[in-house]
């Protein structure tokens, strides 16, 4: 069975897809399958009052439909297609979250400098993992495992501070949200470059980190210009 999501070019816009439960179930059931990777059912989004809100009832929740339910959601999570089939059964609409530092970590960055980095990447013909976009525009990027404990470092010797080009690394203890989960009302996350076979060995934080981090130099750089 293959991902049937299509990628999304450099230039063009994303189209939110529909979020339905067969869809999520059988998503996190892919994952577990075919890519080995742990999930993990999340909230989900309720409407009250004809309003979308998060499951866990704070009005307020800044990732409406897409946390953790449980403070023990590491333990919770599986690789197995044949638990996560009975979990996304009981609960069809929950959000699929992937847990980090186990099978990959994610490079987390805004989405206009992870779409520059992209374009760098296809012209300097880098291997690329799989890469989301988020609602709230931002782009992750996957590598192998052990990217978190030293992009900062990696980060520093180009020259540049990880926080201050808002360049993120997520490993181990957290989780990013697996298309096609939906954040609040604000759209679902999408893949910017799809899970296929030929990008199953996921690349190592050093071979993207210097786009990466030139391009969020870049944007922070602009953004800054802007203000000024």
């Amino acid at each position: 069975m293959l991902f049937v999501e299509e990628p999304i070019g450099v230039t063009e816009t994303a189209q939110v897809p529909q979020q339905r439960g067969e869809q999520l179930l059988d998503a996190a059931v892919r994952y577990a399958e075919e890519r080995h990777w742990d999930v993990f059912p999340g909230t989900w989004l309720e409407a009250v009052e004809g309003v979308e809100r998060c499951s866990c009832g704070d009005a307020g929740c800044v990732s409406a439909g897409a946390h953790p339910t449980r403070p023990d959601w590491a333990g919770q999570a599986t690789g197995s297609a044949a638990a996560a089939r009975r979990m996304w059964s009981k609960q069809p609409t929950s959000s699929i979250l992937l847990p980090t530092g186990r099978t990959f970590d994610a490079i987390d960055v805004p989405e206009s400098a992870g779409f520059l980095a992209l374009a760098r990447m296809e012209r300097m013909s880098l291997t690329l993992g799989p890469v989301t976009c988020t609602p709230d525009r931002r782009m992750l990027f996957f590598v192998l495992p052990g990217a978190a404990a030293k992009a900062a470092d990696l980060v520093r010797n180009l020259g540049w501070n990880a926080d201050a080009i808002d360049l993120v690394s997520r490993g181990d203890g957290h989780y990013v949200a697996g298309p096609p989960t939906r954040v609040g009302g604000r759209g679902a996350v999408q893949w910017a470059r799809r899970p296929t076979p030929a990008n199953r060995w996921l690349p190592d934080a050093e071979e993207l980190i210097s786009p990466l981090a030139y391009a969020c130099a870049r944007e922070a750089a602009d953004a800054k210009a802007r203000l000024s």
